[in-house]
């Protein structure tokens, strides 16, 4: 089942397009029930999950199909023959969203992101109506109910984090901005972050938008460096291994408590050799100061001091600009959670099959059992007999799969192996 996104807002229709293709909260109900009607057959889309939600700048349909591309053709023939507009006119407005695009599209939407007017709140409080109207309706299954709820949680994440130190907004954005200015795009960067505190957190949370090649996070307690690089998808260090691993990063973010300078003149100059005199970008936003000052006077080597950014940093639009642009930091790294959910759900079925196929398998040698012991068998052999049999069917599938993995790629029989004796090593002591 794959979610999909259908509609048009104020950046793809005029108003006089919009208006016409509102729903009214009266007849929402209703429009979902035919839709499903409609469009549950496989060469419609087989649609199974629906919610409307249809405001003054949008109307969109969020669906769960079994066919996408032929669930949106199917889509816009239905809007247009319920609201009466025609066809082609309404497809040159509307969008299609897959998937976890879909979900981008959501969670943005929800957070103010997708607005005429930058922010506004107004959009939460109607995509929660929404999601009332659809459940109302039996629109809502696992899929669409799950894409609600994490939405919202989502809106509530950013607007709390995007209201609260605006200042510490603008000094993360300002990071970036810099570190583009000097590298251009950051897909081919890496980027290390020291310390694990909020502001850390928020100025990692940034970069990680931008898609670097590798993110890391250094800090003293590794616990909390392993907590703050888990929700980036990034690696955690030690701090004590700081002066080994600086070579590997283009893009140095430091902040921690220290009293003391924690990145030395040497152990930059060493980095700098190690990196055959490729350029760094350190920034500094502890106070005292994380580098020694002396750093800043090596060629190859850009460093800014949180006095610095404050420089570049201006105020009025450019906080607020800021905002969007941690906001969709926070937006990216959750879709990616939301992604992940995804892959998650695809591996059900094959669990119910082979759940399914297990007691199969255990009702037919129980019975057995039965009928030996019915017959005056001795128990003993009986339930020897039993183990045995379960034993060889249940070893059956694995086993064959890999004398069939003989003629596979060593990379795909050693996945299979390292899979098989991850299970049966981790259900040998239960």
């Amino acid at each position: 089942m794959h979610l999909l996104t259908f509609g048009l807002n104020h950046q793809t229709a005029p108003l006089s397009l919009r208006e016409k293709m509102a729903f009214v909260p009266e007849e929402v109900g209703h429009t979902i029930s035919r839709m499903r009607d409609a469009l549950g057959a496989r060469e419609h889309g087989q649609l199974t999950e629906a919610a409307i939600v249809s405001t003054c700048n949008r109307t969109e349909l969020y669906c769960a199909v079994e066919e996408p591309q032929t669930a949106s053709g199917a889509l816009g023939e239905f809007l247009a023959e319920t609201k009466r507009l025609d066809a082609t006119e309404l497809k040159r407005s509307t969008y299609v969203l897959p998937q976890v695009n879909a979900v981008r599209h959501a969670f943005r939407v929800a957070s103010g992101l997708d607005s005429m007017v930058l922010g506004e709140p107004q959009i939460l409080g109607q995509m929660k109506q929404a999601e009332k109207l659809a459940r109302d309706a039996g629109g809502l299954g696992l899929l669409l109910n799950h894409l609600f709820q994490r939405t919202f949680a989502v809106a509530k994440e950013v607007r709390s984090t995007t209201e609260i130190g605006a200042h510490s907004v603008s000094m993360a954005a300002a990071a970036v901005r810099v570190a583009e200015r000097i590298f251009g795009e950051l897909s081919d960067s890496h980027c290390l972050f020291v310390g694990a505190g909020e502001m850390i957190e928020l100025t990692a949370t940034h970069f990680a938008a931008r898609h670097p090649k590798s993110i890391a996070v250094a800090n003293r307690t590794l616990e909390r460096a392993q907590t703050v690089a888990g929700k980036l998808h990034g690696q955690a260090l030690p701090l004590a291994s700081l002066p080994e691993a600086l070579p590997r990063y283009d893009v140095v973010v430091s902040c921690t408590a220290s009293t003391l300078p924690i990145i030395g003149l040497g152990m930059v100059e060493r980095a700098l050799k190690a990196r055959r005199h490729r350029p760094m970008f350190i920034v500094d936003l502890a106070v005292p100061r994380d580098v020694e000052p002396e750093v800043a006077q090596l060629n190859d080597v850009y460093v800014y001091t949180v006095d610095d950014l404050g420089e570049i940093v201006k105020t009025g639009s450019e906080s607020r600009q800021a905002a969007v642009s941690q906001a969709e930091a926070i937006i990216e790294t959750r879709v990616r959670d939301f992604e992940a959910w995804l892959q998650t759900r695809h591996a059900v079925p094959v669990i119910q099959g082979l759940k399914s196929r297990a007691e199969a398998l255990r009702d037919a040698e129980v019975e057995r059992a039965r009928k030996q012991l019915a017959r005056g068998d001795d128990p003993q052999a009986v339930l020897e007999h039993l183990a045995q049999a379960l034993t060889n069917k249940f070893l059956h599938a694995p086993v064959s799969a890999l004398h069939q993995s003989a003629n596979e790629d060593e990379a795909a029989r050693a996945r299979l192996l390292a899979l098989l004796g991850r299970f049966y090593n981790s259900t040998s002591d239960h």
